[in-house]
């Protein structure tokens, strides 16, 4: 079973972005990991912080279901998508991801007046600022992964991090 982990597969993105036209800021990640692509959404590990982060910058409840999750990102005016719409990778490996393909952002900045946009992760921000800048001419702001990968970092600095979301 180890093995299969360590396996290198081509993922797909399987479900898209979630945005309205009230949408203000766009927070994109890599690409869904295994668990998020199992729950139908984002940030969906459940040691992922991106939530309980979240909630306390806007100060919330911290959603615990996939539609409290998304109502949460609408009433605060953020948009998430990912960078990615399919790669290689191993796992949730950011550092693994081979063959990169990028998603189509026009999709929201077409749509929503996204004001700033951010990602999560040093992976996120390497992959957009070398794919999605030049195509778009919008720099991102990066943020700390909060995944549980990312033990390095405490609560409180991923929570000071995360205040840039507060527009």
């Amino acid at each position: 079973m180890a093995r299969a982990a360590n396996k290198t597969e081509k993922v797909t993105h399987e479900f898209g972005p979630l945005f309205d036209e009230k949408s203000r800021i766009l927070v994109l990640g890599t690409i869904p990991s295994p668990k998020s692509r199992e729950q139908g959404f984002y940030y969906g590990h459940p040691r992922n912080r991106f939530w309980k982060v979240v909630a306390q910058v806007f100060g919330e409840k911290e959603p615990v279901t996939v539609e409290e999750k998304k109502q949460l990102a609408l009433r605060n005016h953020m948009a998430l998508w990912d960078v990615l719409a399919s790669c290689s990778i191993r796992g949730a490996e950011d550092a693994s991801i081979q063959n990169p393909v990028i998603n189509d952002l026009d999709v929201i900045l077409q749509y929503a007046d996204i004001k700033a946009i951010f990602t999560t992760g040093a992976k996120a921000a390497a992959l957009y600022r070398k794919y999605c800048e030049p195509k778009y001419d919008r720099p991102c702001i990066a943020l700390p992964s909060t995944s549980p990968a990312n033990c390095r970092i405490s609560d409180q600095e991923l929570l000071a991090s995360y205040q840039r979301l507060k527009l």
